[in-house]
Parts: C-alpha cells; sequence; structure tokens
C-alpha cells in the first residue's frame, strides 16, 4: 500500500535534514494542530452518543452503531487516501482532509434539522474519512521523521497534543451539546416528549457549525504553509525495492495489526460508554452533562501518560513500557467490573492513564524494522483503526448482561496487548532503507 508522499516545496529533502531539519521542526508543530483537531473531533462522539441515545430512544447496540460507522471509515477510506496522497501530495491531500471533515460538520447540521439517524451515520461516516486521509499521512511522518530509536518517544509527544484535543472535547460537548438539552440535564431515565427530542436534535447545530469553520481555516493555513518534502525519489527506489520483500514475515506488523483492531475496541469502548456507565444511581448518580465533564478526566490521563511515556521510552525500551501498562489497564478494568460507586467511576477512569501510549507505541513497534516496506506496513495499522467499529459488540454485551460486566471485554483486550508487549512486537527481520538505496543507485 503506498504512503505519504510528500510534495515538495523547494529544496531537496535531504539538504533540509543537513541543514538541521528546521524545516520539519516547523512541520511537525503545524501538524500537531492536525492531531488536536481529528482528537478533538473524535471524542466530540462521547458526548453526542448519550444525547442521541436520548433524541433517538435508542438501546445501547444501536448507540454504540453510531461510533461503529465513524470507525468503519478507517477501512473503506484507508486506502483510497494512500492513493490519493500518491496522486496529488501530502499537502493537498492534508487540504482535502479537512474540507472534507468541514463539509461532514456541517452536514451534522442537516442531520440535527431534521432529524434523522440514517442521516447522521451519513455525515459521521463522511468526517471519519477525512480523518482517516489524515491519519494515514501523519502518523507515518511524524514515526519516520529522527532516530528509529526514539520513533515511539517522538509519535507519543505529538499524539500527546492529539489527548489534549480529548481531554477538551468533553467540556466543549457537555456545555454546548448535553448542557444545552433537556436529556443532558434531566436524571437519568427520564423520557422525553417528542417536542423535546427535537428540541435536543438542533441543539448540535452550534457546535458543528463552529468546528466546521476551525476545518476550513486550518485548511487555508495548510494550504499556504511550505511544507517540506519527504523525498519522491527515495519513495520510486523504495516503489522497486518493496516487490522484493514480504510484510508478513515481521512478526512485529502480523501481531501488531491485530493490537492496533483490538487496542481500539478498548478505547473506543470506554470512552464512549463512559457517560452512561457512571450516571447509573449505583455508580456516581450523575446526569449526562455532570458526567461529561468528569470524562474529561479519563482524557487529561490520555495526555498526561503520553508526556509521561515519551519521557520514560527515552530510557527504557517501548515494549517494556507498553507491558506495563497493559497490566496496570487489566487490573483497573477488573476494579470497574467488580466494584460499585466511586471506586468504579475512579477506576475506569484511571484507564485513560494506562492506555495512553498504547495507540502510538504499539504502531511504532509495528513498522520498526520495515525498512521499504514501512509505508505499505503504516497503511496496514492505519486501516486497523477500524477496530473501534466492533464497539458494538460491548453495546450488544451491555443490553444482554449488563452495562457494567461488559467492561469485561476491555479488560480481556488489555490481556492481548500484553502479549505483543512480551512477544509480538519482538522483530525478527530487519530490513535496512538506508542499505536498500546504496545497493539501487
Amino acid at each position: 500500500m503506498p504512503g505519504p508522499v510528500v510534495s515538495g516545496n523547494g529544496g531537496t529533502p535531504e539538504a533540509k535534514v543537513a541543514a538541521g531539519g528546521a524545516g520539519y521542526t516547523k512541520a511537525l508543530t503545524l501538524l500537531a494542530s492536525l492531531f488536536f483537531m481529528w482528537g478533538f473531533i473524535t471524542v466530540i462522539n462521547n458526548t453526542l452518543l448519550p444525547h442521541l441515545k436520548s433524541v433517538f430512544d435508542l438501546n445501547y447496540t444501536k448507540t454504540t452503531l453510531i461510533e461503529s460507522v465513524w470507525f468503519i471509515a478507517y477501512f473503506f477510506a484507508s486506502i483510497p487516501s494512500a492513493k490519493l496522497i500518491e496522486r496529488i501530495g501530502y499537502q493537498k491531500s492534508l487540504v482535502i482532509g479537512l474540507l472534507i471533515m468541514a463539509a461532514g460538520a456541517l452536514g451534522m447540521v442537516l442531520a440535527a434539522s431534521i432529524p434523522s439517524y440514517g442521516v447522521t451515520l451519513i455525515m459521521l461516516f463522511i468526517i471519519a474519512s477525512g480523518i482517516t486521509l489524515l491519519q494515514v499521512a501523519a502518523n507515518p511522518y511524524v514515526a519516520v521523521i529522527g532516530p528509529p530509536d526514539t520513533a515511539s518517544s517522538r509519535l507519543n509527544l505529538v499524539q500527546a497534543l492529539n489527548s489534549a484535543g480529548t481531554m477538551l472535547a468533553p467540556l466543549f460537548g457537555a456545555y454546548l451539546i448535553l448542557g444545552r438539552s433537556k436529556s443532558g440535564t434531566a436524571e437519568a431515565g427520564t423520557v422525553l416528549t417528542q417536542a423535546e427530542r427535537i428540541a435536543d436534535a438542533q441543539s448540535v447545530i452550534l457546535p458543528y457549525v463552529l468546528v466546521a469553520i476551525v476545518l476550513v481555516v486550518l485548511a487555508v493555513i495548510i494550504a499556504r504553509f511550505p511544507l517540506p518534502a519527504m523525498g519522491s525519489a527515495t519513495s520510486r527506489v523504495a516503489k522497486e525495492e518493496r516487490k522484493k520483500h514480504s510484510l508478513w514475515k515481521h512478526r512485529n506488523l502480523v501481531f501488531g495489526i491485530p493490537a492496533i483492531f483490538i487496542y481500539l475496541i478498548a478505547e473506543i469502548g470506554v470512552a464512549n460508554l463512559f457517560v452512561n456507565f457512571v450516571s447509573q444511581p449505583d455508580i456516581a448518580n450523575l446526569t449526562h452533562e455532570e458526567a461529561g465533564r468528569y470524562l474529561t478526566f479519563l482524557w487529561c490521563g490520555m495526555m498526561v501518560g503520553r508526556f509521561a511515556g515519551s519521557a520514560i521510552m527515552q530510557r527504557i525500551p517501548a515494549e517494556t513500557v507498553l507491558a506495563a501498562f497493559s497490566i496496570g489497564a487489566f487490573v483497573v478494568m477488573l476494579v470497574t467490573v467488580f466494584t460499585t460507586g466511586p471506586v468504579a467511576m475512579w477506576s475506569l477512569i484511571l484507564v485513560g492513564l494506562f492506555h495512553s501510549i498504547m495507540f502510538p507505541t504499539i504502531f511504532t513497534l509495528g513498522i520498526r524494522g520495515l525498512g521499504p516496506l514501512t509505508e505499505e506496513g503504516s497503511g496496514l495499522l492505519i486501516m486497523a483503526i477500524a477496530g473501534g467499529a466492533l464497539v458494538v459488540v460491548q453495546g450488544w454485551l451491555a443490553d444482554a448482561y449488563g452495562l457494567q460486566l461488559s467492561f469485561l471485554l476491555t479488560a480481556i483486550c488489555e490481556l492481548y496487548i500484553l502479549f505483543y508487549a512480551l512477544w509480538g512486537a519482538k522483530v525478527t527481520e530487519r530490513l535496512d532503507a538506508a542499505t536498500m538505496e546504496s545497493t539501487t543507485a
């Protein structure tokens, strides 16, 4: 699968690197704003889901189906995104991705005006497709810029900005969506009238108009910014060289793809069912608006964990840190399932800290040693984000066996991450991209 080929803007990439990489520093700073924005928009769903559950009178299965549609977009949009990047370049693809997201955000205004569950699903799919385009390009870009040994540290650092967006989004959603709706301020179990449901549906219009405006502004800034090239010559050489190698000989990638897939089931299940869980009388007995504010602590833990993980991985191997965090996540999920009251709520919040380093660390471990196959491997790992679509399985478990017991699925997911850290992430074959270039010169 083709990876990100960045459009040039003057000078060779080799010259830029030799000059100290100043161009890349500015580019990474700008890319950090994209990480922030797609994290922000993704987590708005965490407050949107309990809101839509009340507006459309949905069970947990149909509620989590909304998020499943979001992550199905990663599966369908990843390969077209990579091909688009190859065809028109990195910078134009980023602009298009932001504009696609803006179009979907404006489409949410239409969905709220009708209101329509079906149109809501379509518009969320469109927004997620735009985010997929950004992810296919930005994650590998950050991973390959700089020393390979600190790739996990570097991606964790930039992903911390993503977590800053996810931390602020619940406050934004709690205030502008849940705080301005009957379902968000009423006690748990309140049944809305038809008029109240229509009024609540329209409460999402203002937030998504604001999001669309910000996305268009970002698109204009990206379009005018002199992003550095990543080297089309190297990409052409790699295209010939990668025909001689197989992705499936690399254990760290083969087991890394399901690791990303399974991790997303855990992360998205926790985030999307958090508000409903802590609102229960035997947990914290909060309104949805109040619970939405506590969701901020979950994402704050993600941000703190990524900053801390970035520093820790400067001294401790990434796979060792990943193993420790997966054990911590498993323990707090068991506490969540088998306790009640504030203990259950805070243990669920604490899992955000342990989840923090998982995606960027699995990603960089998965592409380690791939050499000329790095781009294809990166694309497959991004496609694996579609695992978030299986949050609908947890929704079904919540309907069948109870919301609290459904978090046993999350605990099982943590065990696979532990397996990956201890064994699956070991490199079985290492390809040297530098050697590849010298032999084909």
